[in-house]
């Protein structure tokens, strides 16, 4: 049983309480000792709860408004100006999907940021209001919150991972890269998954967290090698000269012009096997375009060796055979 109000509460008497006010107007003095929980609490809360949906519309607003890419242009979202960037240009139209996606990417991160740190306080000045010790339920929370972290300590590592990943663009949308256990061009960059496609259109999906090196051929500028096989009776210094006519010549053509940085360069012998020697030329081309420039150029090479009257190594046409092995 509770016991029974035997007298008006102190505060109806004193006018500069909400209590009063309330015992005035209604003529009930238990509504008007009850005044501060039925109607004071619940607008404070109401009012908490109304600021912090205010303040994180604007916070999301304000991320929103640095981190869409401008349609119609190439250039980068305000966040990622002050950031690192290593994507050519040469990339074109993935460029701009790498900086669109790496800036929402790292919006995403903190309008999520921004949502936990709102709300949460919301919650406890909440709590504070309703009179709970919050105490205990803050060493509850972080009891709780290490038992998770524990436990989804792999997933943390991957979302750990793709934010630096993001911040330091190792790599982006149209990249080339070796993961080492994949290599591919990369399709899509998450913050916990990167998804890779190589070249027998097999997808790879590769966590963040277990990448320890990324090799990216798609950065500043790449350089196409071509090994040319050459007998041991050829002259090397007239082949080398062949080479690198040729090689020019390929390079100023309309089909490899535009991929090409700089002039080709002779290197010379770049090993000896069995069956011959191997001669070898680079050219600096633009990220990505390495192995078509190969290509053209490793046909090239070979057909103006063969106008020039140089044979091909004998044991890459004809191999010897393995001699049997005598029974005793």
């Amino acid at each position: 049983m509770f016991p029974l109000l035997s007298a008006d509460p102190p505060c109806t008497t004193d006018p500069s309480t909400f209590c009063y006010t309330v015992f005035k107007a209604t003529g009930n003095a238990w509504l008007g000792g009850s005044a501060n929980w039925l109607l004071t609490k619940p607008l404070k809360i109401l009012m908490i709860i109304v600021i912090a949906f205010v303040v994180r519309l604007l916070i999301r607003r304000m991320i929103n408004r640095v981190t869409t890419l401008p349609r119609g242009s190439g250039k980068l979202p305000a966040l990622l100006r002050p950031l690192r960037e290593r994507a050519p240009e040469v990339l074109g139209s993935a460029v701009i999907e790498r900086r669109r996606q790496r800036a929402q990417t790292i919006g995403s991160v903190l309008k999520s940021m921004a949502t936990f740190l709102v709300y949460g306080l919301a919650f406890i000045l909440v709590l504070g209001e309703l009179g709970l010790d919050l105490g205990p339920i803050i060493a509850s929370a972080g009891i709780i919150g290490v038992a998770i972290g524990f436990g989804a300590q792999n997933l943390v590592k991957d979302f750990l991972s793709g934010i630096f990943m993001m911040v330091e663009d190792q790599y982006g949308v149209g990249d080339v890269v070796d993961v080492g256990e994949a290599t591919g061009t990369v399709e899509a960059v998450g913050l916990r998954i990167t998804t890779l496609r190589d070249v027998k259109g097999t997808v790879w999906y590769v966590r963040n967290g277990e990448v320890l090196r990324v090799g990216n051929s798609s950065q500043g500028f790449a350089v196409a090698v071509v090994d040319v096989p050459l007998g041991y009776t050829a002259d090397v210094e007239r082949a080398a000269t062949v080479l690198g006519e040729a090689a020019s010549s390929a390079t100023a053509s309309d089909a490899l012009k535009d991929h090409v940085l700089e002039p080709p360069e002779m290197l010379g012998v770049e090993s000896v096997t069995p069956e011959g020697l191997q001669l070898r030329l680079t050219v600096k081309v633009r990220p990505g375009k390495q192995w078509a420039v190969q290509r053209a150029l490793r046909a090239q090479l070979l057909a103006a060796l063969e106008e020039a009257g140089f044979d091909p190594p004998l044991g890459r046409l004809f191999p010897s055979p393995v001699p049997a092995v005598e029974k005793k």
